[in-house]
């Protein structure tokens, strides 16, 4: 059985000066189980010094954003991380260290990482969450039935729209849902995916899974993923018009994450409790 969680849980944003970070500072008073204890940007950031709150458009909360993690974890009993992949080893090393639960939801992390984080979950509380929307993490439970219902004859192609700025492509939550599929079919995602057609190609061989990426203007986030058949097609769509709906998301699955026991955990095993 679960611990139960603090009744105040000192917590930590990393990555508080991005588009998501913003987010969290403005939907955090929706949850006062949560209490802003540090703010975390990067070295080079032309925030550092300035009040959390407001930075993110608030009444100033007291809080100072600042590049230094080890000594504000020794109070915190959370990490919140939407920083970058480039950061997601220091943080994860930091947040072990301290034995603080941690929210990992930077996507683009290394293949590299997934030792760490495997080690990291036999350690502290470690959720890894490509997509904190709840109709995201709906669609990947739907692409897994699915996919194991149409299994012959029907060809999956996922395409994945975002904001000109995002750097890594496919998203984490397309790749987070053609694992799903490839799961479901009993294969896996490395042997079956296809990033990229160009020019003269073979034909398209049976068991593959397709990717497009999209990048323009201020896309919040789109995903589709199309089950093609003979004289069918079945699309399972999600759409997202607001980050601040990815921002709840992440703000409720760690308030559930600081009072669970070491493990890593999928935001599935948020919304089943």
């Amino acid at each position: 059985m679960s611990a139960a969680a603090p009744a105040s849980i000192p917590t930590v944003l990393i990555g508080a000066t991005g588009r998501m970070g913003l987010n969290i500072l403005r939907e955090l008073p929706r949850f006062p189980s949560l209490t802003l204890c540090g703010a975390i940007a990067s070295e080079g950031s032309n925030a550092l010094g300035e009040d959390a709150g407001a930075r993110a458009g608030l009444p100033a909360n007291g809080v100072p954003i600042t590049a230094a993690l080890p000594p504000l974890l020794a109070e915190a009993r959370l990490a919140i991380d939407f920083s970058s992949a480039a950061a997601a080893a220091g943080t994860l090393a930091a947040c072990v260290a301290a034995g603080v639960p941690l929210l990992l939801g930077t996507t683009g992390v290394a293949r590299e990482l997934q030792r760490p984080l495997a080690e990291a979950g036999e350690r502290i509380p470690l959720l890894v969450a490509p997509n904190t929307s709840p109709g995201v993490n709906l669609l990947l439970s739907l692409v897994r039935t699915a996919a194991r219902a149409l299994q012959r004859g029907y060809d999956i192609e996922i395409l994945e729209m975002h904001h000109r700025h995002k750097t890594d492509a496919p998203s984490g939550t397309a790749l987070a849902l053609g694992q799903a599929a490839a799961e479901a079919r009993g294969g896996k995602l490395e042997s079956q995916a296809i990033y990229a057609r160009h020019g003269a190609t073979d034909a398209r061989s049976s068991g593959e899974i397709g990717f497009a990426s999209l990048r323009g203007g201020d896309v919040v986030g789109e995903h589709e993923v199309l089950f093609l058949g003979e004289g069918e097609r079945l699309m399972l769509r999600h759409s997202v018009s607001d980050r601040s709906v990815f921002a709840r998301g992440a703000l409720m699955a760690g308030q559930w994450l600081a009072g669970q026991a070491p493990g890593w955990y999928q935001m599935a095993d948020v919304f089943s409790k």
